[in-house]
Order: structure tokens, then C-alpha cells, then sequence
């Protein structure tokens, strides 16, 4: 991942919380004739005694799951981007660019084939996302249940590297700073306002903005 020096985002704690936060991401790897290929996915984020473990599930049908199992793959997890205007800064000498944040995940897959395992990769998604359907899920049969367990294939990801870049206008002056998050507060576009928000909070730029 290229990261340039003033976007760097190392803060391991800050790392974390961004994975919690934007814990939908792409996982990448090459299969047998190395050609890319990647999948959506939801993950769940576990962090005990300094190791770090994602967990998910493919649909059978979805042959990535046949080229990953002990291999190096990359997970991809994006925060808000938006572009951003060369009107906002002060020089004439200004181009576009774009802001956003990224998080780039290395590590070592493995398959979950156990029945109980499973379910325990599923409850703890529903823990991750939507607690309250626990009462749900309970209730399911279980001839239901094993249907959908056939129907998956679980795993879990043990973390090796974390690469960062958080990229918001950090090396623009505080009146750019401000007509930058000014300018994507007022779009419509959520993403846009999301990532003033975030600029806002990280760059402790005074709510007094004009």
C-alpha cells in the first residue's frame, strides 16, 4: 500500500476502532492461475492478547473459498472519501484531489469446517451487527439452521500487518482546512458530510467554521 508520509495512519488503537467502524470490506487473493479475485464481505473483529482475528463466511457457491485457505490475503476496509475541490484553497496553483481513509489487513486464512464452529462464527456476527436478533435466531429450526450452515463456508483470518492512510487535508493550511470541510458539509451527498464530520474531529478544526 502506498502511504504517503503526512497520511500516514499508524495508531494502533485508532486502527482498531476504524475496523469496528467499517467492518465491510473486500477480501483479495490471487487463485491457482493467480489471477485477482475478491469478495464483499462483512467481518467481525476480535482482539485478545494482542492477536487480532477476523472472521466471515463465503457462500459455498462462491469459489474463493477454494484458493484461500492457508494463504497470505489482503482485506481492504474503506472509511469516508469524497473529492475535493481546488476552489477551497488559496493558491491558483491547485489541482484536484480526493480524501479519504483506508485500512489494508495482511494475514493468513483458515477454513472453519466444524458444525459447532460455525454457528459460533454466525452468532458472533449477529453479536457484531444486531445483538437483539440473538431471540431471533434461537428460535429457528434446526433443520433451517443446518441448511444454511451447509450452505457456507466460514473462516477466520489471523492478522500479520496493518497498513493505514488517512488522507484529509492535513497538509493544508486551517483556512483551506475549513472551506474544505465547509464545502462538503453542504452537499447532499452522506459520504461528503460524513467525511466533513470526520475532518472536523481529526483535524480539531473549531466548530466556528466560515
Amino acid at each position: 500500500m502506498y502511504i504517503p508520509k503526512n497520511f500516514a495512519f499508524n495508531d494502533q488503537e485508532q486502527l482498531l476502532e476504524f475496523l469496528k467502524a467499517n467492518s465491510f470490506g473486500l477480501i483479495v487473493n490471487g487463485d491457482a492461475q493467480m489471477t485477482p479475485i475478491a469478495t464483499h464481505l462483512p467481518f467481525t473483529v476480535e482482539h485478545a492478547s494482542e492477536r487480532l482475528v477476523l472472521k466471515s463466511h463465503f457462500a459455498k457457491a462462491n469459489n474463493q473459498w477454494k484458493s484461500i485457505e492457508e494463504k497470505r490475503v489482503l482485506v481492504v476496509f474503506s472509511g469516508p472519501h469524497a473529492y475535493i475541490s481546488p476552489k477551497n484553497y488559496e493558491k491558483t496553483e491547485s489541482v484536484p484531489t480526493w480524501n479519504y481513509v483506508s485500512v489494508h489487513v495482511y494475514g493468513t486464512v483458515s477454513l472453519i469446517w466444524e458444525r459447532e464452529e460455525i454457528l459460533d462464527v454466525l452468532t458472533a456476527t449477529i453479536n457484531f451487527y444486531e445483538k437483539d436478533y440473538n431471540e431471533q435466531w434461537k428460535t429457528l429450526p434446526k433443520e433451517y439452521i443446518d441448511r444454511m450452515v451447509k450452505g457456507i463456508v466460514a473462516f477466520k483470518l489471523d492478522v500479520q500487518e496493518i497498513q493505514g492512510v488517512k488522507k484529509l487535508s492535513q497538509n493544508k493550511t486551517l483556512t483551506e482546512q475549513k472551506r474544505i470541510i465547509n464545502d462538503l458539509a453542504g452537499h447532499n451527498d452522506v459520504n461528503d458530510q460524513a467525511l466533513a464530520w470526520l475532518m472536523q474531529k481529526e483535524l480539531q478544526v473549531s466548530d466556528d467554521l466560515k
